[in-house]
């Protein structure tokens, strides 16, 4: 989640600095062009650069909407991740008839792996040092180690419901509940493959640049550094406002506008030992929201 001490305006600026190099360098050719090549006689009525101007407000505006779309998507999926590790935890210490209070830790303890594994496979980073200890301990092996996880939940399932310990009826409600947690990982991963099509910002930097590029002949030409000013600041505004949608198209790519998963685990965490009187409670820190890069 959005954290105002870990972003900046010189984090934000950073993103952009190339962009701004590049608008900088293109309008100050252009408005000396302008005043003093051949292009000097060269006027655009004002309403030439307004329609291109409002042309790509309408692009930037639904480039917005389709990022911000995908970036609450995914806080949507991890709040039904969060619900569904509860009702998961609470389904297994009522089902279960004799109530094993150590089986019943083990089955808990691979739920919360598993928040912190999926977190940090969508975030592609190697696994903190507790996962790969227990990805060690249990011998996992499989690409996808979330999905293994999950696995280990069914075959323990199943097994209570082959030692009777459990009820054919109970057993279902519980691969419902895991099937939705399976489900939320999928909306994850398909989240984190989808690529917003490359073709829309080569569209939307073209006409950018030509934005750019008429400004200066449909300004007075009076005062050279004010429309080079101005033939500057318009520009950057729209590539400032493009370089918002493309960090928050992305909520997994560990950056201040990153799904807060790793603090959403440890929400999980904390609630699922309260729930089986576990007393060793991690210690949250806001720091987790995303990873230092």
């Amino acid at each position: 989640m959005l954290l105002n001490k870990q972003i900046s305006i010189p984090y934000f600026l950073k993103q952009i600095r190339y962009e701004i190099l590049a608008i900088s360098v293109f309008a100050i050719l252009v408005g000396w062009l302008d005043h003093f090549r051949l292009l000097k006689e060269l006027t655009f009525p004002i309403a030439i650069p307004s329609i291109v101007g409002t042309a790509v407000s309408l692009l930037l505006a639904f480039r917005i909407a389709q990022s911000y779309e995908r970036w609450w998507e995914a806080r949507i999926v991890w709040g039904a991740i969060v619900n569904d590790s509860r009702t998961l935890t609470r389904e297994v210490q009522l089902f279960i008839k004799d109530n094993n209070e150590k089986e019943i830790a083990v089955f808990a303890e691979r739920q919360i792996i598993w928040n912190y594994a999926l977190g940090e496979s969508l975030r592609q980073l190697p696994f903190s040092d507790r996962v790969q200890s227990y990805i060690n301990s249990n011998n996992i092996t499989a690409e996808n180690i979330p999905n293994a996880l999950l696995d280990q939940h069914i075959a323990q399932i199943k097994r209570w419901c082959d030692e009777g310990r459990i009820s054919e009826f109970r057993q279902v409600q519980l691969d419902t509940t895991i099937a939705r947690l399976c489900d939320s990982m999928g909306k994850c991963e398909r989240i984190k493959k989808t690529v917003f099509p490359r073709s829309y910002s080569m569209l939307l930097h073209t006409l950018i640049f030509a934005f750019t590029f008429i400004l200066p002949f449909g300004l007075s030409d009076n005062l050279i550094v004010p429309e080079i000013l101005l033939s500057i600041a318009l520009p950057v505004m729209f590539i400032a406002i493009e370089k918002t949608a493309i960090i928050m198209q992305d909520p997994f790519e560990n950056t201040p506008v990153d799904t807060p998963m790793t603090a959403l685990a440890t929400t999980i965490e904390i609630n699922i030992r309260q729930m089986i009187g576990d007393p060793n409670l991690p210690v949250r820190e806001e720091s987790n929201t995303y990873y230092q890069m």
